[in-house]
């Protein structure tokens, strides 16, 4: 980490030798590696040794940029002159510059993020080989396998700009995945497990991985389409992360001086029922989305975005949140570990609640148009009456407005998925509109 701040420090120094009244430096670094088995045999092995410098300069109110992957004094000499001669002949921007030197975070704090994994390749190897096995002898109705994998990796980041500010902050990240095949008769279907963490002992096991692989490859054979109906929908905890990730990019600041954004004007106003709070929380030890700092070096904070249903925050950098009149929260670079409230219900209660309508297992394609709130998108899951499952639908399409849809949450369920930076269970909504393609 000394060897990256030494860099940051160097590259600002010949920012400013080269005339530039202010710069930010954003170096990045990861190395690690990923190994595939299918059918028995190693797939790929695929290392990987990552860096890249981002640099910013501004002479006043104009900006230059570049950005490179070579770390040696010429190249760096080279993109600092390009970046100021770009600034040199760019248009002023009245909101152009660095973050307040009051924003920045110089006390911020050492989140426990970095655990490497002590796994060779040949034991990654191992593990996924057996992985991939387990799954493929449990059910005589698996035909293939697209494999198992296993992938590790250590990032190290660093922050500086010329008010003095320089902020360092290391993590890793392991996943084990699972793919898996069915079939019966004509009918052929795929489905998929995994795990990911920080913390390789907070891993599930490589035969919880398969087995759920395998229950949910199996269990969407037979598969049905639906008439065209309006009913009450569940998004499973891993889906719901997306409709949430719709919201964050709703609030984000360049969505909104845009004017591109279906929340604009909207702070102090309801957008989901009154028993729901979202807000988010930087700081959580082993927790993917955590950051000690943004990507400005603004201090991250615990945010509350939705309180009581009523939006009281954007999701702003330090450019965006000027456009707006407003101050940094902390945001450049998106939001960290962004959580929902819950009630004490599983998803198996969730569906006994919904009674009648469908859970939404998976979502393809990009019918999402932020500035308007439409939504439709073609899906598959699973048919539910009597609060129980019936059997398993595709070649649907589900639709509505995410303001209705945000605004029709029944109920949020307890079974947290953490596997990202949007934390929630699974979410009932009251109703949206089902049609068979």
């Amino acid at each position: 980490m000394d060897n990256l701040k030494n860099l940051v420090e160097s590259i600002l120094a010949e920012a400013k030798r080269q005339g530039a009244t202010d710069a930010e430096v954003d170096v990045g670094t990861n190395k690690g590696f990923t190994v595939s088995s299918r059918k028995a045999e190693v797939e790929s092995v695929e290392y990987h040794q990552d860096k890249g410098i981002s640099l910013n300069v501004y002479f006043g109110k104009r900006l230059g940029s570049a950005s490179l992957s070579d770390f040696s004094r010429e190249a760096i000499e080279s993109a600092v002159k390009a970046a100021c001669n770009i600034a040199r002949f760019t248009d002023e921007d009245p909101c152009s510059g660095l973050a307040e030197k009051e924003l920045l975070a110089f006390n911020y704090p050492e989140i426990e993020l970095f655990f490497p994994w002590k796994i060779s390749v040949a034991e990654a190897i191992k593990l996924a080989c057996e992985c991939e096995a387990i799954a493929l002898a449990k059910d005589k109705r698996i035909s293939n396998s697209e494999g198992a994998m296993i992938t590790t990796s250590e990032s190290y980041h660093a922050y500086g700009n010329s008010q003095g500010f320089i902020g360092l902050s290391s993590a890793t990240r392991h996943e084990i995945s699972c793919v898996m095949i069915a079939k019966e008769k004509e009918e052929m279907q795929r489905d998929f497990s995994y795990t990911t963490a920080c913390d390789p002992d907070m891993l599930r096991s490589i035969k919880d991985i398969a087995n759920e692989a395998v229950d949910r490859t199996i269990r969407r054979l037979g598969a049905k389409s639906l008439k065209t109906c309006k009913v009450p929908v569940i998004f499973p905890a891993e889906e719901a992360r997306g409709l949430l990730g719709h919201f964050v990019s709703a609030i984000q600041g360049g969505s909104l001086y845009r004017k591109s954004s279906f929340l604009v004007d909207h702070l102090g106003k309801k957008v989901f029922p009154e028993h729901i709070q979202i807000q988010e929380h930087p700081h959580l030890a082993k927790a993917l989305g955590s950051a000690p700092f943004d990507d400005d070096g603004v201090n991250t904070t615990d945010n509350i975005f939705i309180e009581n249903g009523i939006l009281r925050n954007y999701c702003l950098s330090v450019y965006s949140a000027r456009k707006l009149g407003m101050k940094s929260t902390g945001n450049a670079g998106g939001v960290h570990n962004l959580s929902i409230s819950h009630s004490e219900k599983d998803l198996e209660a969730l569906i006994k609640t919904m009674d009648k309508g469908l859970l939404v297992t998976e979502v393809m394609g990009q019918g999402i148009n932020i500035v308007t709130g439409d939504y439709s998108r073609g899906a598959s899951g699973f048919w539910i009456e009597h609060g129980k499952i019936q059997y398993p639908v595709d070649e649907i399409t589900i639709a509505g407005n995410l303001r209705d849809i945000y605004a029709r949450v029944i109920e949020i369920g307890n079974d947290i998925d953490r596997r990202g930076n949007i934390h929630t269970g699974s979410i009932l909504i009251e109703e949206m509109t089902v049609a068979g393609c």
